[in-house]
């Protein structure tokens, strides 16, 4: 049985792709929950639907496409939204509380630390924690982007057993299902590759964010930490009860790894990565083989401009993602060092930070 889960609800779920918040649909998924909550399971929900709720709330007035109006949107639709939550899960006795996060939350060690221990003081209380990204004061540069991926790092956040993503469609097909209907329904993946993200679509509701690009980078990064993930409709009877009972319905995505340490679920949830390093085959082998450490020596191409103690992607030569990890030099000095021996490396730059450019300790593998 899974003990924690993280239901992810997108936008077309609640609204059952109307213009506003279908509440006869969202207690559905309130009494799934509870009942999840009954048999002494961890429930937490990651929400869409502030932007749509608070243009409801509002009359639909017309107003530029600017991120300024969105904020506006979302700064009302929030506390309709949370309004709605609270009242819905209050018929079967479960409190409720809010969370919002944006991507700075979880960038800063510091930051990550306390957001998890708000998740652990909720739900040690059995207290529901309802997320959603903070989109009344999230600009560009510090918002996660789509609560697809919110959730993949709400789910590393608080080492869930179990990540649903609920959308309008039954799963990932081998073609876009509206378009074609002979598309088939693809029942597991245990490989996220370039062919399998040319068949994901993007969002055709106009109403959130996400589509289903979105919907495979989240299930990537979750199941790099460890978590089980499923696509599957919103609208299928008894969908969250079903998954979590180990049906097989929609898309699963089972776990690669067991569940990460604190420091590297944060690598992997945490920061951006500031920059990319290149490395030739037999570094990637070491790597991704033989549990090794980088090393400058097999380092063929550094990219960005970042300091030590930043995050980095690893690629191979065809540039395929490898890991992902803390740097132990600047940028500026990897590029003093690359291809160079250990032994070299003082001589090169006057100083060393050791032997290896990113240590194994903190390094998260990307590769299936």
């Amino acid at each position: 049985m899974y003990k924690r889960i993280v239901v992810k609800l997108g936008t077309s779920v609640l609204t059952g792709g109307g213009r506003q918040l279908n509440q006869a649909r969202m207690v559905e998924i309130a009494r799934q929950c509870a009942s999840l909550y009954a048999q002494g399971q961890d429930v937490v929900v990651c929400t869409s639907g502030a932007v749509a709720a608070g243009r409801a709330h509002l009359n639909f007035p017309t107003l530029p496409p600017t991120i300024t109006s969105k904020q506006l949107f979302a700064a009302v639709g929030q506390l309709q939204l949370m309004r709605v939550w609270e009242r819905l899960f209050d018929i079967y006795g479960v409190r409720v509380g809010q969370i919002l996060l944006t991507r700075s939350d979880v960038e800063n060690r510091q930051r990550y630390i306390n957001a998890r221990d708000a998740f652990t003081a909720l739900l040690d209380q059995r207290i529901v924690p309802i997320v959603n990204e903070n989109d009344a004061v999230a600009t560009e540069e510090i918002r996660v982007g789509d609560n697809d991926n919110l959730s993949a790092l709400v789910a590393t956040l608080v080492s869930a057993d179990l990540l649903i993503l609920l959308t309008d469609q039954p799963g990932l097909f081998t073609d876009d299902p509206r378009r074609n209907p002979n598309a088939q329904l693809i029942p597991e993946v245990r490989k996220i590759d370039d062919m399998l993200l040319g068949v994901a679509g993007g969002s055709v509701s106009g109403l959130g964010t996400g589509g289903m690009t979105t919907k495979l980078q989240a299930a990537n990064t979750a199941r790099h930490a460890g978590v089980d993930v499923v696509i599957a409709a919103g609208t299928e009877p008894d969908v969250i009860l079903r998954v979590a009972g180990g049906e097989a319905v929609g898309t699963r995505f089972p776990a690669l790894d067991t569940r990460l340490e604190s420091r590297k679920a944060w690598i992997l949830a945490g920061p951006k990565p500031a920059g990319r390093l290149i490395v030739d085959d037999g570094a990637a082998d070491a790597i991704c083989h033989k549990g090794r450490s980088l090393l400058p020596a097999g380092i063929r191409k550094v990219e960005g401009n970042f300091l030590r103690g930043d995050t980095v992607l690893i690629l191979d030569n065809a540039r395929h993602e490898l890991a992902r990890g803390i740097v132990g030099y600047t940028a500026a000095d990897l590029r003093k060092i690359a291809g160079c021996r250990s032994d070299e490396i003082e001589t090169q730059l006057g100083y060393t930070y050791g032997d290896v450019a990113v240590h194994r300790n903190d390094l998260i593998l990307l590769t299936d």
